[in-house]
């Protein structure tokens, strides 16, 4: 079984870095996408960013510029530099790996709040 798990939210002022780690367990699991969502009280879960095994990275028209998606291959990880960070980027940011069978698997989340 495959459990993303996150770490790395906290409180930080605006204009601050933060910077979230993922380590997805799993054996003989080989991820084709490792991704951020989050979901920011009574609003939906949106994509913040995601980078495939092939290279491409993905990014949230509100994030491109100030956050940077990376993968370490070799340890199942996916990390997010957040810098420049906003109000508006207070969420609970959430880890998601697609397996090449095309399943999906979710952390539990970690809270980042961004005070003005």
């Amino acid at each position: 079984q495959v459990q993303p798990v996150e770490s790395g939210g906290d409180l930080v002022q605006a204009g601050g870095s933060l910077r979230l780690s993922c380590a997805a367990s799993g054996r003989n699991f080989s991820f084709n996408v490792m991704g951020w969502y989050r979901q920011a009280p009574g609003k939906q879960r949106e994509l913040v960013a995601t980078a495939a095994r092939a290279g491409s990275r993905n990014y949230a028209d509100s994030v491109k510029g100030r956050f940077t998606i990376s993968r370490d291959y070799a340890k199942n990880m996916v990390y997010l530099q957040m810098n420049s960070l906003k109000p508006e980027d207070t969420a609970v940011y959430y880890c998601n790996v697609k397996s090449d069978m095309g399943t999906d698997y979710w952390g539990k989340g970690t809270l980042v709040t961004v005070s003005s």
